[in-house]
């Protein structure tokens, strides 16, 4: 392996969610994985402190998902499902469901988390047609969400800079506040204290534009990708609530917290709450492969099937929905999350993640520190007319001692594997330490 590249091997991919050309001056590239690490071309093991990207919750190149995948590209690599079908997507799909929280009987393929955002809101405003509600179309999100990067995603997400260069959006969209309030909240362990009275702020949409108008509200169990807003106590079930009160589908976007992150197989049980659709990506193959699903309850699902049995019920879907070596690789990324209890893993070692996390109170320029099941947020006082900045020192220091964590403005997020160990924990933060005291 060699870590020379020449200029026009890096400049052909224009790579996503990256600063290319602050990027290309200085490349940080991976060649291999393999368990808790990554593998540099120059074969330095780098401790995986972000599961690849929210994803890879069994860690990296495991056997039997690797394995079956290639099985699969040798016995069936692609076949359609428009009219047609094959058995791994049937058996895929009824594994899911044995996971599933109560009253989730039906999944629906895609191919990303944002295409299951977009699938989600698409049935939510054709169920409501279908049960002659057609004038409930509206979408709300939440400020400093995150659903992906299709129009759909974009339009119901709260992230400023995901969202200002490309137009006005979809129409008949609106916003609940956030919940982040560092003012009450700061440093807490888990659920925060102060804020449940937040999801109220769904009320005065209802009050703005009426119920009879608003066809669901689409949030983060756990706002991840904005830098870990952690929902405070109650929140989530008061937004059920209201949704309940008015007839809004409520979809819990578990892109993230789905597959076990939170110590649970979906972050709404972890929360006790119940929505109609949950979305779901990333650690559905454990990263291996790309894919996607959406869970609907029955009664979502049943509401379309009232027409003649030739009529297709729902006219959206995706080429490589329940591709093939996609449903073979969520198989087998379900066999391992069960074999090695990795579904329930994080409640466990959850506590001493929190005590090694909040150690670094006090540390220079720390501000806030947030914490729930296996993912902690670090918050860092931004450097005047530079955001970000300060973060991003700090990433690239990492980096250099062979520790990968994510940060997103000047917040620090990290989400390892549900593989890792105590010591590996006790590295991850002892080196993470050391970045906090040490960079300018």
């Amino acid at each position: 392996m060699t870590t020379q590249l020449t200029t026009n091997d890096l400049d052909a991919f224009w790579m996503p969610f990256t600063a290319n050309r602050q990027f290309k001056k200085a490349p940080r590239l991976f060649a291999g994985a393999e368990g808790m690490h990554y593998i540099t071309p120059d074969g330095r093991r780098v401790l995986d402190g972000t599961a690849g990207l929210w994803c890879s919750n069994a860690g990296h190149c495991r056997p039997k998902i690797a394995d079956a995948i290639a099985q699969q590209a040798k016995t069936l690599d692609f076949a359609p499902t428009f009219q047609m079908g094959h058995v791994k997507a049937f058996e895929a799909a009824s594994k899911l469901i044995q996971i599933a929280p109560k009253d989730f009987e039906h999944v629906f393929f895609t191919n990303s988390g944002s295409e299951s955002v977009d699938t989600a809101l698409k049935i939510a405003i054709a169920y409501h047609r279908a049960r002659g509600n057609g004038t409930k179309v509206r979408l709300i999100g939440r400020e400093r969400g995150y659903h992906g990067v299709n129009f759909g995603g974009i339009s119901v997400g709260g992230i400023l800079n995901n969202r200002r260069a490309f137009g006005t959006h979809m129409a008949g969209i609106d916003h609940l506040r956030h919940t982040h309030d560092p003012a009450k909240n700061a440093f807490s362990r888990g659920e925060p204290e102060h804020g449940a009275d937040l999801a109220d702020d769904l009320e005065r949409l209802v009050a703005l534009h009426g119920a009879d108008t608003i066809a669901a509200v689409i949030v983060e169990p756990v706002a991840c990708s904005t830098g870990v807003l952690v929902p405070p106590k109650g929140y989530l079930k008061r937004l059920e609530g209201i949704c309940r009160k008015h007839d809004i589908l409520l979809i819990c976007d578990e892109v993230i917290t789905g597959f076990g992150r939170l110590g649970t197989a979906f972050g709404s049980e972890f929360f006790g709450v119940s929505p109609d659709m949950i979305t779901t990506a990333k650690g559905i193959t454990n990263g291996a492969i790309p894919m996607g699903a959406v869970f609907v309850k029955g009664a979502v699902h049943d509401a379309f099937m009232t027409g003649p049995e030739w009529m297709i019920e729902l006219f959206h879907g995706y080429t490589y929905s329940a591709h093939p070596m996609a449903c073979a690789a969520a198989i087998a990324t379900l066999e391992v999350y069960q074999e090695e209890g990795l579904l329930t893993r994080a409640a466990e070692i959850a506590p001493y993640w929190e005590e090694r996390l909040h150690a670094l109170k006090g540390l220079p320029h720390v501000i806030d520190i947030r914490n729930i099941g296996l993912i902690g947020a670090i918050e860092l006082a931004s450097i005047p007319d530079a955001p970000s900045t300060r973060a991003y020192a700090r990433f690239v220091a990492a980096f250099e001692k062979n520790v990968l964590i994510r940060v997103t403005g000047d917040i620090i997020a990290l989400s390892p594997p549900l593989i890792i160990t105590r010591a590996q924990i006790d590295e991850l933060f002892d080196t993470l330490a050391n970045v906090l005291k040490e960079t300018p």
